[in-house]
């Protein structure tokens, strides 16, 4: 019996002890640096996969946008631009719509999910819509 409360009052004042520091980051070590965009690659792809819906000046108006309900993003819209971060931009493009409740109309690009420099500069080819 005794032996019980010597493990019970142990178990309580280790419980109770103050817990080590944990040791400092190490200061040389950081999150991965952003992909450099590779923006010529990213217009050659705007170009052949999304124009056809957002057009080629991003105003929502491509070719294939008149038979899409909703319509297409409208990539000049300063609000929106705004309002997105560019992490949204890039998840969309390689999701699709649905993975960010939108239109499922709006296609995944799993192949660019390793290419990080290219969805880059997809996303830099977006915001180069952005009005002053």
């Amino acid at each position: 019996m005794f032996a019980r409360y010597l493990l019970l009052a142990s178990l309580i004042l280790a419980g109770c002890s103050k817990p080590k520091p944990a040791p400092e980051a190490d200061q040389t070590t950081s999150q991965p640096a952003a992909a450099t965009p590779d923006v010529e690659k990213g217009k050659e792809v705007f170009n052949q996969r999304c124009v056809p819906c957002h057009g080629s000046t991003g105003h929502g108006d491509g070719p294939a946008s008149a038979s899409l309900n909703p319509k297409p993003r409208k990539f000049a819209d300063g609000n929106w631009q705004a309002q997105v971060t560019d992490d949204y931009i890039e998840k969309i493009i390689q999701l699709g719509g649905a993975a960010v409740g939108k239109s499922p109309a709006m296609p995944s690009n799993p192949d660019l999910q390793s290419q990080p420099q290219v969805v880059a500069g997809l996303r830099t080819v977006v915001r180069g819509f952005r009005p002053n």
